[in-house]
């Protein structure tokens, strides 16, 4: 297929990708519904993120905040102790955000309109033409990783799928070929075919059910397409926190809500500057961000941790507090709090690596 595809070939390709998808389709808990509210909340969650891993948390963030109004109304604490360990939390602060201004601005029901989903916070292109096609059945094409993949290769785009024209190339594509008259199956169909069968490393081109008109693989090139930018070496920086002892509690942070890991709790501590030893950054850290002084002991643990664009080194040492009164200076709040309570607290996979192991039961 290319820019002179004609009609009955669009229809063609349709067809075959929707009876394909009508027997292949995964049984997904977002899959049964129409409501725009579930559809929201699955694909905030599935970005960025697979599927598997998504769906015990969908099943339990609906659970606790069955509609939109019975997430306005909890707390962000609570939201961020859901999604615990799902990353990316900024997805699950928008969500809460967006929620109390669906309250506000649109007596809690969500706007069957495009331009009004897509400024709400954390909703871009993508998501709301998903909520508008999926749930209001509106000709509006999605466009994720799995969907650009395949447009690349079908149409054989030679521009990186990230950059500017690339982005455009692939939306007007995914736009020509989308169906009419069920643009919600079709959106999930295409985005099915990338997930299941035109993979990134090993596309299942034999059992792909619009194999024919897919010119990257007439010339066998389905590994170079995509286009790829080259690869940039992800910095890697050293952290030491302390895990501050007063009789018998602990010592927890929260983060400012805005940046990574925004609202969620730590144990105080930050990045190791040139010149200081692990020690002293801790003390150094812990009176920037609390104004109180420690003293540290030994070393607890050290913690190998990825993020998307960084890797850390996590060094946990125990402290002991010394003096002052904590203050929220480098924190939106403080709490000191007993293992069996610290639980209840949401906190960053790394702290939350070094949290197990303080609850671990001895021996």
């Amino acid at each position: 297929m290319n820019d002179r595809s004609d009609t009955i070939r669009a229809k063609k390709f349709r067809k075959k990708l929707l009876v394909w998808f009508e027997t292949e389709l995964r049984d997904l808990p977002w899959r049964d519904t129409k409501d725009p509210y579930k559809i929201w909340v699955s694909e905030i969650m599935l970005q960025q993120t697979q599927v598997k891993k998504v769906i015990p948390y969908y099943l339990k963030f609906i659970e606790s905040f069955p509609d939109i109004n019975s997430l306005a109304q909890v707390e962000l604490s609570r939201v961020l102790k859901i999604w615990e360990g799902l990353g990316y939390y900024a997805r699950a602060r928008n969500l809460h955000k967006t929620a109390q201004q669906l309250i506000k601005n649109f007596n809690g029901v969500f706007p069957a309109d495009f331009d009004s989903i897509k400024k709400l916070p954390g909703i871009g292109l993508y998501t709301a033409a998903a909520i508008m096609s999926i749930a209001y059945q509106q000709h509006y094409a999605v466009v994720d990783g799995n969907v650009s993949r395949v447009m690349c290769r079908i149409f054989k785009i030679n521009e990186q799928p990230k950059s500017g024209k690339g982005k455009q190339i692939i939306q007007q594509r995914a736009q020509k070929l989308l169906a009419t008259d069920n643009p919600g199956d079709y959106n999930q169909a295409i985005m099915e075919l990338g997930a299941l069968v035109c993979t990134p490393r090993s596309p299942k081109c034999e059992i792909c059910p619009v194999a024919e008109f897919c010119q990257v693989q007439k010339s066998g090139q389905q590994l170079d397409y995509p286009l790829k930018a080259p690869k940039k070496q992800r910095p890697h920086n050293i952290i030491a926190a302390g895990i501050i002892y007063k009789d018998d509690k602990i010592l927890i942070a929260r983060r400012p809500e805005k940046g990574l890991l925004g609202g969620l709790w730590e144990f105080p501590g930050g990045k190791l500057e040139d010149g200081e030893t692990l020690e002293e950054a801790v003390k150094r850290k812990v009176l920037e961000e609390l104004g109180i002084q420690v003293k540290v002991s030994g070393l607890f643990a050290k913690i190998n941790h990825q993020y998307t664009h960084f890797t850390i080194t996590l060094f946990a040492y125990n402290c002991e507090y010394v003096s002052g009164e904590p203050q929220t200076i480098g924190c939106t709040d403080w709490r000191w709090v007993t293992l069996n309570e610290i639980d209840e607290y949401a906190f960053p996979r790394a702290n939350r690596k070094i949290l197990d192991q303080l609850l671990k039961p001895k021996k």
